[in-house]
């Protein structure tokens, strides 16, 4: 009896709390395919480290993780305390989005991981396996006893990849694409992050929920080949509890995939926060070119007759947004585009009473100094929406004081639209005001029709971007017109079908003279901005790609190309079998008697039809789909 009370306590001693020194644990997917797997070991450098896999392949090989604080480290001298696991199978509605509902289906283990020895404080390992990918972040949480402040210095999660993986890279958010393989980079590299396997896979690495954090970029590893290294922007600050930003690694067997899943990011957000988020209005916006109440009232009729949501005032309205002595809270058209008197609330009347919302400008200077005074003077003049400009993106400070400058807007009914390097991680499912965010090259810099057959395979798996469609020339000069696009006008009439945004402009760098009634622009006049559902159909990164969206019983299609004239085949089975359709097709066509340049014909398809379509160099194709009567 003694000898067995004896075995029975070396036992205990032997499992501890249940786990050995050398342990590892493996979390699947729902549908099995993905594997993340956990590994604690003391004899290693980096005593946590992880691997992913999808259908028994190694994706992301054994890589470090761990987290540095300014006052210690979470690296080694660890051990698992405890392992929580749950499962979520459920679906919600958003507000908008390019599809009408998300499943929010996942598996989930907390790693709880202590100090060897002590009992406090503790770290908590958040993983989630979802079908599309994987997401994991740390956690420090709050305790009735110990110091409340955690100060991180720098994430030591790496990403391994197999050898010969390359990389579509880019150093900053407004910047061109390069597809690279995984050394001698130039610098950093902006998220999300794009990858291609040796072996056929496609990779997604990004952020999601980064709203009270620093911004993560990757950078290459200087002692481990083919290995991506997280690059804070700055330290993190902060009172238990403390989260990071989710690391998200989506996989997928062809790269239209990543942006058919990137609801994935809108789920490891909050809920929308907002009560009753009815007042928020997606649509199309037409950019003013004049600052005058007269234009402005022209313009209205102009949206109302082209079925335009919006008017956008941009840029010294208030004066010169770069001074300090200017005032974003009066009227002060700067000099260069003073042509008469402008009275904002007149044209807010104006313009509500026709159904149009009016978006204006203001400098993130003036947005720091006074949005508690600028806020409820505009909601009072009547002012729809506010585009963030000139924002400062990455610090922990300037990130946490955007996200709470969106959360004051919705408290006044105002729509945002935020500029420059900014970048979604999903923050428009909390708090849909906000509506759209640069973060891109678009048509502001004039990139080519290649560029453009990359973006939705990298930016936009992030979310909504503000690309700028133009269509029109694009300066006057005594001669005529003068257009510095770099791709024909069927191109940009696809943008509106290929890229998303709640808040899509339009006709950017038109102005009322220029914008005509041309034939096509009734693709313009009838295409929504959020979507039921989305399909993408050709995802030849740097080559071509369509993409089908679906409003109601209709569907809108996009198709662009490269540099490079192709003939491709556009099967329409994505539509409901047994229905018929009349296509309406619009295309570059070099004889057509429209400045344009864009030809229109007619087809009766449906589900088993192939459209042979023939695609001009940096050329495109719009469809508009409607059920016959």
């Amino acid at each position: 009896m003694k000898q067995l009370f004896f075995i029975s306590i070396i036992i205990l001693l032997a499992l501890g709390n249940g786990f050995s020194n050398n342990y590892s644990d493996k979390l699947y997917s729902p549908d099995g395919r993905l594997c993340f797997t956990f590994f604690m070991q003391p004899d290693e450098p980096f005593e946590m480290s992880y691997s992913v896999s999808y259908n028994n392949q190694s994706v992301v090989l054994k890589s470090p993780l761990g987290i540095q604080l300014t006052d210690g480290q979470w690296l080694n001298k660890l051990e698992l305390k405890d392992k929580i696991t749950s499962s979520k199978d459920t679906t919600w509605i958003p507000v908008y989005g390019e599809r009408n509902q998300v499943r929010d289906h996942y598996n989930e283990t907390v790693l709880v991981i202590g100090k060897q020895g002590k009992t406090k404080p503790e770290m908590r390992i958040v993983v989630r396996a979802y079908n599309e990918g994987i997401a994991f972040r740390y956690l420090f949480p709050e305790y009735e006893t110990g110091g409340p402040y955690i100060r991180i210095k720098e994430e030591e999660t790496e990403f391994t990849l197999p050898e010969n993986t390359k990389a579509w890279y880019t150093f900053m958010a407004q910047q061109m694409y390069h597809l690279l393989p995984l050394n001698n980079w130039p610098g950093e590299c902006e998220r999300p992050l794009t990858l291609e396997l040796p072996d056929g896979l496609y990779l997604c690495l990004t952020e999601a929920e980064m709203v009270n954090y620093a911004r993560t970029k990757f950078k290459l590893s200087d002692t481990h080949p083919n290995t991506l290294e997280c690059s804070m922007y700055s330290g993190v600050d902060e009172i238990a509890p403390v989260k990071t930003p989710w690391r998200v690694i989506m996989v997928a067997e062809r790269p239209g995939q990543l942006l058919e899943n990137n609801d994935l990011i809108l789920n490891l957000n909050e809920p929308c926060a907002i009560e009753d988020p009815s007042w928020i209005r997606p649509g199309k916006v037409v950019l003013l070119k004049s600052y005058t109440t007269q234009y402005a009232k022209k313009m209205v009729d102009l949206a109302v007759t082209r079925n335009l949501q919006y008017i956008h005032f941009d840029a010294s309205w208030y004066g010169p947004e770069y001074k300090q002595s200017t005032n974003a809270t009066t009227i002060t058209v700067s000099p260069h585009r003073y042509d008469g008197p402008l009275d904002m609330k007149e044209v807010c009347r104006y313009a509500k009473e026709k159904g149009v919302g009016v978006i204006v400008y203001v400098n993130q200077r003036e947005l720091d100094s006074r949005l508690d005074e600028i806020l409820p003077l505009y909601q009072s003049w009547g002012i729809s929406g506010i585009k963030f400009g000139f924002v400062h993106v990455g610090s922990h400070r300037w990130t946490y004081w955007m996200h709470e400058a969106v959360k004051k807007c919705a408290e006044y009914g105002i729509v945002v639209n935020i500029h420059d390097e900014y970048r979604p991680t999903g923050f428009s499912r909390t708090y849909p005001n906000l509506m759209t965010q640069e973060g891109i090259l678009g048509n502001e810099g004039f990139p080519g029709a290649t560029h453009n057959t990359i973006l939705p395979f990298t930016r936009f798996v992030a979310g909504a971007a503000d690309y700028t469609i133009c269509y029109y020339h694009r300066s006057e000069i005594k001669s005529g017109y003068k257009t510095y696009l770099n791709t024909t006008s069927a191109h940009q009439l696809s943008l509106a079908a290929l890229y998303y945004s709640p808040l899509q402009y339009v006709y950017w760098y038109d102005s009322l003279a220029h914008i005509g009634n041309e034939p096509e622009l009734e693709f313009f006049d009838a295409i929504p901005t959020v979507w039921d559902d989305t399909k993408v159909i050709h995802d030849n990164i740097g080559n071509y790609v369509t993409i089908a969206r679906q409003s109601g019983e209709q569907w809108f299609v996009g198709t662009i190309t490269n540099a490079e004239a192709r003939e491709i085949e556009l099967p329409l089975d994505f539509l409901p079998k047994g229905v018929k359709f009349e296509a309406r097709i619009y295309f570059d066509d070099p004889l057509a008697k429209t400045r344009t340049k864009v030809g229109i014909r007619q087809k009766k398809v449906d589900s088993s039809t192939i459209l042979k379509t023939k695609l001009l160099a940096s050329g495109g194709q719009a469809i508009w789909l409607s059920p016959e009567e």
